[in-house]
């Protein structure tokens, strides 16, 4: 019964070899936009809102604001798109840092990333919230916190089931906010034309007041203040370079029109609201949004009654609502690409870049979305604590990316005559993200931004004790494989043929190494001369590294065959009889069961072994870093009433040792 509902919710397995599953879990540039845009374009529903809040009476200074976000915008969408062509199999951020700068500052990069998608669901979940409340009565509010939670696990199901499912479910809010915004803010900008005069000589009137009052530089940092509080509005552009991935061959050019859409639409959108505001002279009323009075005073520019009205406004703002719950795709789709590339790296545990029978990166999707509820309890649900948290981490990344592209550049200027040119579009970039970064850390660091900066600071700190355990085991190994895989071999060719009555070895092993040379050894010690046949199994796992195409896969598969056949080959120098079978997929124990369930048909007496890593103080720590397939296997194996064995393999050193 729980199969046959977890298969009505996520729908059947995909499999890895069927050369079309590439193309039916792809998004073309359109789907891409949707899923990963919608966190740039949903933050012109909270970016502008900031920007105008803080400037008090202040309200000519919005053109300024406009031109600066738009031009924002374009420069690091542009500079981006150089990223994109320079690394097309995605990665974004952390494999440009890792690449170029190298891997400490990749997991910098990588961490503050992490963070930010964390806080990309979590604010936009409370700002949709926010704007869904915004036309019910205020005594509502209180069941605002509880449905914050109700979304976030919503949407972690929907991810679940597919990346493409959960986009193209969500593609009519997106196109219904693009109509309903376009009507509001080209609307307002028709109904406003004949009062562009009006409005010059008042914004002209505004500036030589503040000259008077505060000062050019009082205007400069009451400017500046401005800009970054709505430094939100540029979080999500780095989304494309990220999830290349799951783009539609070919990947660059995809994402490159992706990029476009996604500049063009969200500078529109978030300057076009900011004009709007000082167009219609806007003012903030408690319990609503910005957006929200910026549709009543619409309406009243159209001349409609109260009544009438709601009929655009309850729609426009139900619109935000859902487009921003549709921007935590953003988080869901990258996060866990981005824990995959460095759970690759060992930066983070490796079961982190394994994939779900549907492709997707369910442990990820899990953790990313536990965090993101962790975050919304802490902040109680209050969008303005979370905005302040938000924009510092993602300009973090900015900057380490701009970095490294310059970096690039000043290395390839021999070979590029035309570096000069490509590197400016960098430096530029660098500098504006830079001055961003340092604004919204000095402006936001007591009023939250020193809790994101904590939790990237610890995240980073448990990445090097993750990476350090990754290292000690591989010294382990080595040792281990120097003194195993170099036992000599006989040469003879006339092996003895497989008995199916007689015992049989069935030895689960992964790449041909000194840990399956180990268990072989291990089993002629406990069992002098019984086994007679030993046939080996191995399951190429289709990880997110690995899952890039169809070639890749094939790749997979015929690693996986070579080891064996050399595993094949030293049983057979130690006169004994010996086969292999392999297997490919995204989960070892389910493969691996089906292949030990048919061998027993086979071979009546064999006895399945697998090794299990043995620490001297095992604790929790080891548990997540090391999986149980073993005992997963053995557990299993035993409950179908096959015989099944866990070889203890000891490890010296390790953290807590």
């Amino acid at each position: 019964m729980f199969q046959k509902i977890k298969r009505l919710v996520f729908g059947k397995p995909q499999d890895v070899r069927d050369p079309q599953v590439f193309h039916r879990i792809s998004l073309v540039a359109f789907l891409a936009w949707i899923g990963l845009g919608a966190d740039g374009l949903s933050s012109s529903c909270y970016g502008p809102d900031e920007s105008f809040r803080v400037l008090g009476s202040n309200h000519y200074l919005l053109i300024l604001v406009a031109l600066a976000v738009a031009l924002s915008i374009f420069i690091i969408s542009y500079a981006y798109s150089r990223v994109i062509e320079h690394f097309p199999f995605g990665g974004g951020g952390y494999v440009v840092a890792t690449r170029l700068l190298g891997p400490s500052f990749g997991v910098i990069s990588g961490s503050a990333l992490l963070i930010d998608y964390i806080l990309t669901i979590t604010t936009s979940i409370a700002a949709g919230t926010d704007a869904f409340f915004s036309f019910l009565p205020y005594s509502y509010q209180g069941w605002k916190f509880p449905l914050e939670f109700c979304i976030i696990g919503f949407l972690a199901g929907l991810n679940l089931r597919g990346v493409k499912e959960s986009v193209e479910a969500m593609m009519p809010v997106f196109l219904f906010f693009i109509l309903t915004h376009i009507a509001l803010i080209f609307g307002t900008l028709a109904l406003k034309l004949g009062d562009f005069p009006v409005v010059a000589h008042q914004v002209h009137a505004g500036f030589s007041n503040g000259m008077a009052t505060i000062g050019l530089m009082g205007m400069a940092a009451l400017f500046l203040h401005s800009y970054s509080m709505g430094a939100g509005t540029y979080t999500g552009l780095e989304a494309v370079s990220n999830g290349l991935a799951i783009m539609r061959e070919p990947k660059v050019e995809t994402g490159k029109k992706t990029m476009t859409y996604m500049a063009v639409s969200l500078a529109v959108t978030a300057g076009g609201i900011l004009l709007a505001y000082l167009l219609v002279h806007v003012e903030p009323v408690p319990g609503q949004t910005m957006n929200a009075v910026l549709s009543t005073r619409f309406v009243q520019l159209l001349g409609l009654s109260p009544a009438l009205g709601k009929w655009f406004i309850i729609p426009t703002l139900l619109s935000e609502a859902a487009l921003l719950y549709v921007a935590a795709q953003t988080g869901f789709i990258d996060g866990p690409r981005v824990m995959a590339n460095m759970a690759h790296d060992s930066w983070l545990p490796h079961r982190f870049s394994t994939l779900s029978d549907r492709l997707t990166t369910q442990d990820g999707i899990l953790l990313i979305s536990g965090a993101s509820a962790l975050m919304l309890l802490y902040a109680r649900g209050n969008t303005e604590t979370l905005v302040l948290m938000y924009a510092i981490n993602v300009f973090i990344t900015f900057c380490l990316t701009e970095a490294s592209m310059i970096r690039f550049w000043i290395h390839s200027r021999k070979s590029r005559p035309d570096w000069y040119k490509k590197i400016s579009v960098h430096i530029i970039g660098f500098c504006l993200c830079f001055s961003i970064l340092a604004l919204n850390t000095v402006e936001k660091f007591t009023q939250g931004g020193w809790v994101t900066l904590a939790t990237t600071a610890a995240l980073i700190g448990l990445c090097f004790m993750i990476k350090s355990h990754y290292i000690s085991l591989q010294q382990d190994f080595k040792r281990l494989d120097s003194i195993l895989m170099n036992i000599p071999q006989s040469e003879k060719t006339d092996f003895p043929a497989l008995d199916p009555k007689a015992p049989t070895a069935v030895i689960l092993v992964g790449g041909y190494s000194g840990l399956g040379v180990h268990c072989i050894l291990s089993i002629q010690k406990l069992f002098p001369n019984y086994f007679k046949n030993f046939i080996f199994i191995s399951i190429g796992v289709v990880d997110s590294a690995s899952f890039k195409g169809v070639q890749a896969v094939e790749e997979v598969q015929k690693e996986t065959e070579e080891s064996l056949k050399r595993y094949v080959a030293l049983a057979h120098s130690f006169g004994f009889a010996s086969d292999f079978r392999a297997g490919i997929g995204t989960e070892v124990v389910t493969e691996a069961e089906q292949i030990c369930v048919n061998l027993s048909k086979e071979y009546p007496r064999a006895i399945v072994f697998a090794g299990k890593l043995i620490f001297q103080h095992e604790n929790w720590f080891h548990r997540v870093l090391h999986n149980e397939t073993a005992y997963q296997m053995q557990k299993r194996l035993q409950f179908l009433g096959l015989n099944s064995m866990v070889l203890p393999v000891r490890v010296l050193s390790s953290i807590g040792n």
